[in-house]
């Protein structure tokens, strides 16, 4: 059963939920987004970032720069999807500037740098998963996101952290079957048609190609990381580790956040007690995926979501949301339950959506 408020829907542990949520009223959030690269994105039919699959590597920077600037410098116009579909950080770049809260990007292994001041953990370029070796030095990175988790958590009152990285649901996946949670046929996309199939294939390749089987890695999330994951991955749980002893923290995305948490959980059980993911009522509603049936595998984490609701937009690009195209990314959920929980509810799904018709208008004319 669902308590729904207007803004925010409480989708699993209800009464944890409430809690955490009270947390957040009226409180200083500072938003970080984790960006990344991996050749994963560029097999056929993974990724719905950028228009063609060489486009992937610079979805991310561009994606960080509207959050930063209210424009994109390493892409002409915004990322879309190949049918035309704005990315979701125009909706995070809406609710943050509504809010004014803070962003401090991440790079997280990215092949194109933006063109932003941003904070490096050391992370390099994911390779294709298939290989068996996707990600290099994974404990650095760990260490390294973890030092900057801690010092950033005593700037703010808790931390939303949001990710930008192509092909992120597939590694998720990876990892999730490496480490013993049953996720094939549950992770999310960005397509509404989920491709369910050629993201098995890929993960079974990749598994194949480092010897590991189902569970192997229960308690290995580096090595299952290094495997068959991508760099967002280990930067985002050690930012997650580093703070989550002081302050509370959003996760901030879909799916992906399973893979996230059952890496944080397997290094440090304790802190995912002062963590709840928060996602959007798309993610939630999607019926080719299942975050709450993979969040129960793990932990008794509380999932909230941003009720956004796009089907009264001008717009076809903002409609489209509405039909399960793209549904989260760059922590759009996340930074609009921080909005709203920092304005004392002031800040709504509906006049968010007015807002970013606004920045949407102005970005397609330019």
């Amino acid at each position: 059963m669902e308590e729904e408020t207007q803004d925010i829907i409480l989708a699993r542990n209800e009464v944890k939920g409430k809690k955490f949520l009270n947390r957040l009223e009226e409180a200083t959030p500072l938003f970080i987004c984790t960006m990344g690269t991996t050749e994963t994105a560029k097999i056929q039919g993974i990724s719905a970032a950028g228009q063609n699959t060489a486009l992937t590597d610079y979805t991310p920077p561009a994606d960080v720069e509207l959050l930063l600037l209210g424009r994109c410098k390493s892409i002409q116009g915004v990322p879309i999807t190949p049918d035309g579909i704005p990315t979701p950080a125009l909706i995070t770049m809406s609710a943050l500037k509504l809010s004014n809260i803070p962003t401090i990007p991440v790079n997280a292994g990215l092949a194109i740098k933006p063109q932003v001041p941003f904070l490096d953990v050391g992370a390099e370029p994911g390779k294709d998963m298939r290989t068996g070796k996707a990600v290099n030095n994974v404990e650095e990175v760990v260490n390294r996101a973890k030092k900057a988790g801690e010092i950033l958590s005593k700037t703010a009152d808790y931390l939303v952290i949001g990710e930008s990285i192509p092909g992120g649901t597939t590694t998720a996946l990876g990892v999730l079957l490496a480490m013993g949670i049953d996720a094939k046929g549950k992770v999310s996309s960005s397509m509404p048609g989920n491709p369910h199939e050629l993201r098995n294939k890929v993960v079974d390749e990749g598994l194949e190609a480092s010897n590991v089987h189902f569970g192997d890695l229960k308690d290995n999330p580096l090595r299952a990381i290094s495997c068959v994951g991508d760099p967002m991955m280990p930067a985002f749980a050690g930012l997650v580790l580093g703070a989550a002893p002081n302050v509370p923290v959003l996760m901030a995305g879909g799916t992906q956040m399973t893979a996230v948490l059952t890496v944080v959980k397997a290094l440090d059980q304790k802190a995912v007690e002062n963590v709840a993911i928060g996602t959007t009522r798309w993610i939630i509603e999607d019926k080719t995926s299942d975050i709450r049936g993979i969040v129960d595998q793990i932990a008794d984490v509380p999932i909230l979501a941003a009720n956004l609701n796009f089907s009264s937009s001008h717009f076809s690009g903002l409609r489209a949301y509405e039909t399960g195209i793209v549904k989260e990314g760059v922590g759009v959920g996340g930074a609009t339950i921080a909005a709203n929980a920092k304005s004392n509810g002031d800040i709504t799904c509906a006049n968010l959506l007015v807002e970013l018709e606004k920045n949407y208008e102005r970005l397609m004319n330019s």
